[in-house]
């Protein structure tokens, strides 16, 4: 009997491509790439079996253009889409589209994509199923009355898109002669950003930690957590630095959390591999905060502490393979962190930063792992993501990750364009940050802009 896929075809570009390349090589399944004219000498074209030009430089072109992929798709003979992070992960239209032209979406199903790609609706669910989320409202249709069920859940509160991600579509009002301008502000870049200027509002849970838990789901029922990972290290809502486990929970509050993110999985029948994200408030309360219906960018982290290989989880799971392990078998085996090197200026406001590298020198030595699609001679295009490399370390305990990561830091060289590796230095250095005293305004306290 066949094990898992012959032919998959991975609808991304960079690090993550490369990733999932990797991981269908382990298998034993041939790999099909697309990229758009840009990135035509990109690694992952070079690492596949096959390569496909699927339009210009814009992602709207390209690698968001649904009927250019599902034409390679079939004409490659791709039995399979990994849509990786990002671009079409969560696209429920693509996701509709594969499974009606017999090709397998390697994600959950549709109805799981909707129920939490809509944040509000999202939390209409957990609400139901008793799972603690932070004071607010449902989608603010009318803003007549909204002023009074305000003042009940209390200022500060946050706006938020509610198909968003990314820190897109977000405000935070402290009172309630702002409310109306940021309602307008935070509809208007919904808009922008993701084509609907739905919005909801929430109580703003003031330094709090963002800890966010793997889970792994079979299609047979079962559900299992790996150890959290804190994500609190965010500069504007997006994730800089994430580790695993955090350095401030228990055991048991690790498995009072691990088992309510099991929870959440089963309200919705999720199955294959996905993240449900929670606020941790200084009391040690916890609230739902949304579910990543994809494989996340910090996966690696747990992929470390764990010992397992999520992308092979991902793929065999959406083959129909029943999971093997138990929940008592997931232990901790290291402290690991991530450091995500973007292509951006850190001393000039992080602004976006292009070009041809010139140089690479990646660290090595014991307890560093490098994901990355970068090389000497690569030229950075301003048209993506900016992110160049994740740079893990992972030893015994966090104070050994902290010298491996600043070591790995230091041996790191990106010669020709700006990035982040001074930045990520200077946390390193920072005094609360070694102590594990961060939440998710430690940028904004610690290195004020």
């Amino acid at each position: 009997m066949e094990h898992s896929f012959k032919k998959i075809l991975i609808a991304n570009r960079g690090e993550i491509a490369v990733r999932i390349i990797r991981a269908c090589q382990e298998l034993g399944i041939k790999t099909v790439a697309i990229f758009s004219e840009a990135d035509k000498t990109s690694r992952h074209v070079e690492l596949a079996d096959e390569a496909y030009c699927v339009g210009p430089a814009s992602s709207i072109d390209s690698y968001l253009n649904i009927p250019n992929i599902i034409s390679v798709a079939e004409i490659s003979g791709a039995d399979a889409i990994h849509p990786g992070y990002g671009f079409l992960s969560e696209n429920v239209n693509f996701a509709e589209i594969c499974e009606s032209c017999h090709i397998k979406f390697i994600g959950p199903s549709t109805l799981s994509i909707s129920s939490m790609g809509d944040k509000a609706k999202a939390r209409e669910i957990m609400i139901k199923n008793k799972i603690p989320v932070v004071p607010g409202t449902g989608m603010i249709k009318d803003t007549s009355n909204i002023s009074k069920i305000l003042k009940k859940i209390g200022y500060p509160v946050i706006i938020k898109a509610a198909l968003g991600g990314g820190g897109k579509g977000m405000r935070v009002v402290y009172n309630e002669k702002d409310l109306d301008n940021a309602i307008n502000q935070a509809k208007m870049e919904a808009r922008a950003s993701f084509g609907n200027e739905a919005v909801y509002i929430e109580k703003y849970i003031e330094e709090p930690r963002h800890i966010e838990f793997q889970i792994i789901a079979d299609s047979y029922g079962n559900v299992l957590y790996l150890p959290e990972r804190d994500c609190s290290i965010q500069r504007r809502h997006q994730k800089l630095i994430e580790e695993s486990p955090s350095s401030i929970i228990s055991e048991k509050l690790r498995k009072k959390m691990g088992q309510v993110a099991v929870k959440v999985a089963k309200a919705i029948k999720y199955s294959t591999v996905g993240t449900v994200e929670f606020l941790l408030d200084k009391d040690e309360k916890f609230y739902f905060m949304e579910m990543n219906t994809r494989i996340q960018v910090e996966h690696p982290v747990s992929e470390l502490v764990s010992g397992i290989d999520l992308i092979k989880e991902q793929i065999l799971l959406a083959f129909g393979k029943k999971l093997e392990i138990k929940q008592s078998d997931i232990k901790i085996n290291c402290h690991a962190m991530e450091c995500r090197i973007n292509a951006e200026d850190s001393d000039n406001n992080f602004l976006p930063s292009s070009g041809t590298i010139e140089n690479v020198i990646f660290p090595g030595g014991m307890g560093v792992r490098i994901d990355s699609h970068i090389y000497s001679g690569y030229k950075v295009q301003p048209f993506y993501d900016s992110m160049l490399l994740k740079l893990l370390a992972f030893s015994k305990n966090r104070q050994e990750t902290i010298k491996i990561m600043k070591r790995s830091l230091k041996e790191l060289k990106i010669e020709g364009i700006k990035t982040t590796k001074e930045f990520h230095q200077r946390v390193m250095n920072n005094d609360n940050f070694k102590k594990g005293n961060i939440t998710t305004n430690f940028i904004e306290k610690e290195f004020s802009e």
